[in-house]
């Protein structure tokens, strides 16, 4: 047997003993293992094999191969309403922040659009518990109007400066009939690009990770 074949046996025996030297050597003998077709001396790390279990069981299922018995189980542990203002309440933080730095560095930072479709979707994923296709809808439409609501706040902060007026003195002065104006004003190609990539976040990470624990927890 070769080098390589005795390790598959090695790696998994409770007897392995790793030399940093010589590498991988069998604690009974601390030499390396020179077995022909199989050890008399193998014993099977149980720890191993449980991790790799833990480890199987906990990848993430596909949606749309769920049994319809656990498809109606995961339907009921839903939560659209509180989903939904979980992602909006963390758009609106994302809103903040982007136009906090965009104001700050003088600098609009478009990565900012993907952070805020990361959170608006992780946050309708973890409150909502959804598998629907509303939750993912609603995750790239909040994230969508989250940017745009950072960008305007971005601009309100720009003329606050600009007039050396408060911030909210001029959120609160702002003749809002400008409100389109501003916006394109303000909008560039590169826009559509992270809009977009904000969209397909918020989008994505809405929906609930089903893994494999979680099925067994729901039984048949």
């Amino acid at each position: 047997m070769t080098r390589a074949e005795h390790l598959t046996f090695c790696e998994r025996c409770t007897h392995r003993n790793m030399n940093l030297q010589q590498g991988m050597l069998c604690g009974l003998t601390n030499r390396k293992a020179d077995f022909d077709i199989e050890c008399a001396d193998f014993k099977t790390d149980e720890t191993l094999v449980r991790k790799e279990v833990a480890w199987d069981t906990d990848q993430e299922v596909q949606l749309h191969g769920l049994s319809e018995g656990h498809s109606e189980k995961l339907k009921a542990q839903q939560n659209f309403p509180v989903g939904i203002m979980a992602g909006i309440a963390a758009g609106l933080v994302g809103a903040i922040i982007w136009a906090i730095v965009t104001v700050a560095t003088g600098y609009q930072i478009g990565y900012m659009a993907i952070g805020i479709g990361f959170i608006v979707g992780y946050a309708i994923r973890f409150m909502g518990k959804g598998i629907d296709m509303i939750f993912g809808i609603s995750g790239a439409v909040i994230a969508i109007l989250s940017c745009f609501l950072g960008n305007f706040l971005s601009s309100i902060g720009f003329i606050a400066d600009y007039q050396s007026m408060g911030y909210m003195e001029t959120l609160i002065s702002f003749d809002y009939s400008f409100f389109m104006d501003l916006m394109i004003e303000s909008f560039g190609f590169m826009d559509v690009l992270f809009y977009g990539f904000a969209a397909f976040e918020g989008y994505k990470l809405s929906f609930r990770k089903v893994t494999e624990v979680d099925l067994q927890e729901l039984g048949d």
